[in-house]
């Protein structure tokens, strides 16, 4: 009779330890703003950035720049005629979510950080960048991520670098 209830009792700390567990990993932000930002908030957008999705498994521009602490909207729109994604993470959140999205191909996201559009959907994604460095972004529908669909945003501590050519200095 002992043994049956520490049993029972072990097994309840099991669950409960499991729900917290899982709770804290699919609350719809996956603590992102301890890796990547956070969702960003539209009155405090500052620019706007427009990424194409295509069926050359590319995205146009693949590569951005960010200051730390800017938040974007991202416009995306998909100009192929296959579903495609937009997933903002480290390159090790996105790899593994993309080994669960071969298992599970049709899984459905809603997630500040992503977006699934079908064959010529737009949509957008407000993100905040809250920590300097690479933030990947891929598109993890499954053979996409593995063809190269992949891009990543520079977050810079201070102003992002001008794209401009410097001027000669003259005497």
């Amino acid at each position: 009779m002992k043994s049956l209830h520490i049993a029972t009792l072990l097994s309840l700390a099991l669950i409960s330890l499991t729900d917290a567990i899982a709770s804290g990993s699919h609350t719809g932000d996956h603590g992102h703003d301890t890796m990547i930002g956070k969702p960003g908030k539209a009155a405090q957008v500052s620019r706007t950035i427009k990424i194409d999705m295509n069926d050359n498994m590319r995205f146009t521009p693949a590569n951005l720049q960010a200051k730390h602490g800017e938040t974007i909207r991202f416009l995306i729109s998909n100009s192929g005629k296959l579903k495609h994604e937009f997933v903002l993470g480290t390159e090790q959140e996105l790899g593994q979510h993309y080994e669960l999205m071969k298992k599970h191909p049709e899984m459905e996201h809603s997630d500040p950080n992503m977006i699934s559009l079908a064959a010529g959907q737009s949509g957008e994604v407000l993100w905040q960048f809250s920590k300097a460095g690479q933030i990947d972004f891929a598109c993890l529908q499954a053979g996409h991520y593995e063809a190269g669909m992949k891009g990543k945003v520079q977050v810079h501590t201070s102003k992002a670098p001008s794209t401009s050519k410097a001027q000669p200095h003259q005497h």
